[in-house]
């Protein structure tokens, strides 16, 4: 499991974010303050940083700059639209990247990916990725490059609008389980969409269309009634 500290003080964020990161795989160790965080980073260094800028005791800030004196472990700043000069700051002091609040969960969870794999494939971050080759999802003849924002079926390039993209990258991330509609919608459109489960259907058949043979029999993603979805792991 990858160890996140993630710095919030709002507890009702922390505590979602404690779940959703921990249901993504993440080891979280959370800290309400700056001084809980650098306390926290002393005692272990995380692999991914997810800091909150407007923080007591210590600003995110200063956090920031305190980590860069001897770490380059991955920050992702938490930051609301206005604080537009802090932001350039933490940029300026070693921060990878930022998020701005209200975010969705999609966009979190791609930019703790995104910074995690070019960590490691700078040679950092304790595990080896030699090359981008590593960033890339291969499942069932179908090959996703999420950096790039590209797709491949049987050899040949598709295209695919941002929303089926990501949807089609959740799917092979988690291929061969069944993720319901429920948490497809959570985790593409976001904890606060409250729009019709349609919505999913037509995506589906949609990315069906490009990487279907025969989408009205599909193979690669099938539909588990009353469940959800599945990306298959076809052998050969």
């Amino acid at each position: 499991m990858t160890d996140l500290l993630l710095v919030e003080d709002d507890e009702t964020q922390r505590e979602a974010l404690t779940f959703l990161l921990g249901r993504e795989g993440y080891e979280v160790r959370a800290a309400a303050d700056g001084a809980a965080a650098l306390a926290e980073f002393a005692a272990r260094e995380p692999e991914l940083i997810l800091l909150d800028l407007m923080i007591p005791l210590v600003p995110g800030t200063e956090v920031c700059r305190r980590v860069r004196l001897t770490s380059d472990v991955p920050i992702i700043m938490l930051t609301a639209k206005s604080d537009e000069a802090d932001i350039v700051l933490g940029l300026e002091l070693g921060a990878d990247d930022y998020v701005t609040k209200p975010y969705s969960t999609l966009e979190l969870l791609a930019r703790c990916r995104r910074a995690l794999r070019r960590h490691r494939a700078s040679g950092a971050g304790g595990g080896p990725v030699p090359d981008d080759a590593a960033a890339v999802i291969e499942v069932s003849g179908v090959r996703l490059d999420p950096e790039r924002h590209r797709v491949w079926v049987d050899g040949d390039e598709v295209n695919l609008p941002l929303r089926e993209f990501s949807l089609l990258e959740e799917l092979m991330t988690h291929a061969g389980r069944v993720l319901t509609r429920s948490q497809l919608l959570e985790r593409v459109w976001g904890a606060d969409f409250f729009g019709d489960t349609k919505t999913l259907d037509v995506h589906v058949r949609r990315i069906r269309s490009r990487i279907e043979a025969d989408p009205t029999s599909p193979v690669r993603l099938v539909t588990l009634r009353g469940l959800g979805y599945r990306f298959e792991e076809l052998s050969g």
